[in-house]
């Protein structure tokens, strides 16, 4: 079908999604496990990610970090490669700016996930959005154009 093809890459983001969360819980469970434990049964009781922020390793952390952000701007993503895809707009320049979209967003888990240098983490950021921004001023001009 025309313009299907920016499906692959909501696809492939998707799946990276779960490769982060397989990559946060292989860190943060062992980095639990390690913790001293307490006498209290209840004493994780209703723990939130938050409550690990200072007892384990921040390093441990950054996956989950990472895990939480693509579930932010990656969310406007989905929805517009689905708007294109629909239109019929989903190939040709728009499956280009998709690709760079998911390339960046995966570069970007593994760089926070890893180094999180913060002013190359945001470059990257801010390119995915500017990339995200193109796509969705391709979509808002298909639709209120139509």
């Amino acid at each position: 079908m025309i313009g299907m093809e920016i499906l692959k890459p909501v696809v492939a983001l998707a799946a990276w999604t779960m490769v982060m969360w397989v990559w946060m819980y292989a860190t943060r469970i062992p980095a639990i496990n390690a913790l001293p434990k307490s006498d209290d049964p209840n004493a994780d009781v209703g723990w939130t990610g938050a409550k690990l922020e200072g007892l384990i390793a921040p390093s441990i952390q950054w996956k989950a970090h990472n895990y939480n952000h693509l579930h932010e701007a990656p969310t406007v993503f989905y929805a517009v490669a689905i708007v294109l895809a629909l239109i019929g707009q989903g190939d040709g320049v728009n499956l280009m700016i998709a690709w760079a979209y998911v390339g960046l967003r995966v570069v970007h888990s593994i760089f926070q996930s890893t180094v999180n240098k913060v002013a190359p983490r945001f470059a990257l950021f801010a390119l995915s959005s500017v990339a995200l921004m193109a796509l969705i001023l391709h979509a808002a001009m298909a639709v209120f154009t139509a």
